[in-house]
C-alpha cells in the first residue's frame, strides 16, 4: 500500500463513517446511547450518562476506523484463559488505523484535555504522521471520536469545528469513557493500530503494509478512570496478537519483528497501574510501553512468517482482578 495515500472518495474515512453514525442515531434506544445537540453539533453519548454496551462499542470502533475495517466480538483462548475479545481485520490498515483511528489530536479547552481520534484526524492532519502519509480527507461532514469521562461542552465543540474547517452542524462526535463497556470494547479494537504505531516508531516503511488483523481481550469495566486506563492497556500489551501482511525482505523482517511486542519494552511484566505508580502519571510513560503482546509479520514476497512475543495470562489475571472461586 504505497505512500502517500491516494485521495479516493470511496475510501474517505469520514464519508464511510457517516452512515454508521446515522445507524447509531436510529438505533439509540436499542444501543442504549443518547443523542445531544451541542452548539449545533451532534454528540452521541456511548457511556458517559448512559449504559451503552457491547454493540455501541463495536460501532464506536467501526466509526473510529473510518468504516474501513470489520470489527467483531468473539471468545478467545489465552493460554487456557478464555475471555471475550474483539477482532479487527482490514485491507486498508494504514488508512483505517493510522489516518483515522490513531489518537493523535490533543484538544485542549478550559484546562481540560480531550484526545481526539477517528476520521476527523484525517481532516486536521496533526503531526509528522500525516506528513508521512501525505493524506488529507476532503469532506464537508466530519466525525470525531473522544475517549473521555465527560461530554464535550460548547467551547470544545466550537474549537473542534473551527480546526476541522466545518460548520458545527456538520460535526458528529462520539464520546465514551474508558471506564465503560463501550470504552473497553473500542480500546480493545486498537491492537492493530498499536502494532502499526510501534512499527512507525521503529522507522519501518508503512508503505509496505498491505493488510492486517488483530485480536484482543476486552478488559472488565473498572471502577475508576485510572484503573480503566491500566486494564485496557494491559489487555493490549499482555493479551493482543496482531498479524500484518507486508511486502519486504526477510532480512528486514527478521531484524524488526523482535523489537515490536511488549516484551521488548522497559518494565515488561508490570501492569500499567504498577508502571503508573512508579512514574506518577500515565502520561509520563514512554511511548515504548504501548505495544501488542504478540506480533506476526507475513511476507507476501516469500511466504515466510516472523513471530515474536507472548501472551502473559498471569498479568491479565492480576490486572483484571479475577477471583477464582
Amino acid at each position: 500500500m504505497p505512500l502517500p495515500l491516494t485521495k479516493e472518495p470511496a475510501l474517505s474515512p469520514n464519508r464511510r463513517a457517516l452512515p454508521i453514525i446515522h445507524e447509531m442515531m436510529d438505533r439509540r434506544e436499542e444501543l442504549r446511547v443518547d443523542v445531544h445537540s451541542v452548539a449545533g453539533a451532534t454528540v452521541i453519548d456511548c457511556g458517559v450518562h448512559v449504559e451503552g454496551g457491547y454493540e455501541a462499542g463495536l460501532l464506536f470502533a467501526r466509526v473510529c476506523l473510518g468504516g474501513l475495517a470489520d470489527v467483531a466480538l468473539t471468545w478467545a483462548d489465552y493460554d487456557g484463559f478464555r475471555w471475550p475479545s474483539v477482532s479487527v481485520r482490514t485491507d486498508h490498515p494504514i488508512r483505517a488505523c493510522m489516518a483515522s483511528q490513531y489518537a493523535g489530536w490533543p484538544i485542549s479547552c478550559d484546562g481540560k484535555l480531550y484526545m481526539g481520534s477517528g476520521p476527523a484526524c484525517a481532516v486536521v492532519c496533526r503531526g509528522g504522521l500525516f506528513r508521512d502519509l501525505g493524506y488529507k480527507d476532503e469532506t464537508d461532514a466530519v466525525v470525531l471520536c473522544l475517549e473521555c469521562p465527560r461530554l464535550p461542552g460548547e467551547d470544545v465543540v466550537r474549537l473542534a469545528a473551527l480546526e476541522c474547517g466545518c460548520r458545527p452542524e456538520r460535526l458528529f462526535i462520539l464520546a465514551a469513557p474508558t471506564a465503560s463497556l463501550a470504552g473497553s470494547v473500542q480500546v480493545a479494537a486498537r491492537a492493530l493500530e498499536t502494532a502499526l504505531f510501534k512499527l512507525r516508531r521503529l522507522k519501518y516503511d508503512l508503505g509496505r503494509v498491505e493488510a492486517g488483523m488483530a485480536i484482543c481481550p476486552i478488559s472488565p469495566v473498572a471502577g475508576s478512570t485510572k484503573h480503566a486506563l491500566g486494564r485496557t492497556n494491559d489487555a493490549i500489551s499482555y493479551g493482543a496478537t496482531a498479524q500484518i501482511y507486508v511486502r519486504d525482505s526477510d532480512e528486514v523482517l527478521a531484524e524488526i519483528v523482535p523489537k515490536v511486542p511488549s516484551c521488548a519494552a522497559p518494565g515488561y511484566g508490570q501492569s500499567y497501574v504498577e508502571l503508573k505508580n512508579a512514574h506518577n502519571n500515565f502520561f509520563n510513560l514512554s511511548p515504548e510501553q504501548f505495544n501488542p503482546a504478540v506480533i506476526e509479520m507475513c511476507n507476501l514476497e516469500t511466504g515466510r512468517v516472523f513471530r515474536a512475543g507472548e501472551v502473559r495470562t498471569d498479568v491479565l489475571l492480576r490486572s483484571f482482578a479475577i477471583e477464582k472461586l
